[in-house]
């Protein structure tokens, strides 16, 4: 039978190769195509991009505590009013906050991730860490699809995600 972490290993592996994709399909995009979206009234990939940036260090850094303190201005990337990232910042954050995901993932032991944290965003809420890692996959995967999805309706190479 697999070990539990061995198990987990090869997940890891798969978010890391996702996140790969995604930071090669992002890098070469100009201002303009990083504007384009599925639809006018959905987020265009830009966008999209800095809230996946800002999600996890919502989660990672704000939340769990993981990282410097450097990492928390892109936490705002998505908030309304945030100026337009180059594909370079973009990329930059999502290797930033990758390596905070990664630099937490090979420290936390088994035990780590049933650990509960707190949130309060207007009520008291608790999480395992367990829960905000598959959040934080789910959201990559989500939000990794429609950057795709924005892609290809716009005849760019998108990733084989």
């Amino acid at each position: 039978m697999t070990q539990p972490s061995s198990f987990f290993a090869a997940f890891q592996d798969g978010w890391e190769n996702y996140q790969r994709l995604l930071t090669q399909a992002i890098a070469p995009l100009s201002e303009s195509q990083l504007a384009l979206g599925a639809a006018p009234h959905l987020l265009p990939i830009g966008a999209l991009t800095a809230h996946v940036i800002a999600a996890r260090v919502y989660w990672m850094h704000i939340n769990l505590g993981e990282g410097s303190p450097e990492i928390a201005p892109l936490r705002a990337w998505d908030d309304p009013g945030e100026p337009a990232r180059s594909a370079a910042e973009l990329v930059g954050g999502l290797e930033a906050t990758w390596r905070l995901i990664a630099d937490a993932l090979a420290r936390w032991t088994p035990g780590d991730f049933s650990e509960t944290v707190h949130v309060s965003r207007g009520r008291e809420r608790s999480f395992t860490r367990q829960w905000v890692i598959w959040h934080l996959i789910e959201h990559d995967l989500h939000h990794g699809g429609e950057i795709a999805f924005s892609l290809g309706i716009h005849h760019l190479a998108a990733p084989e995600l």
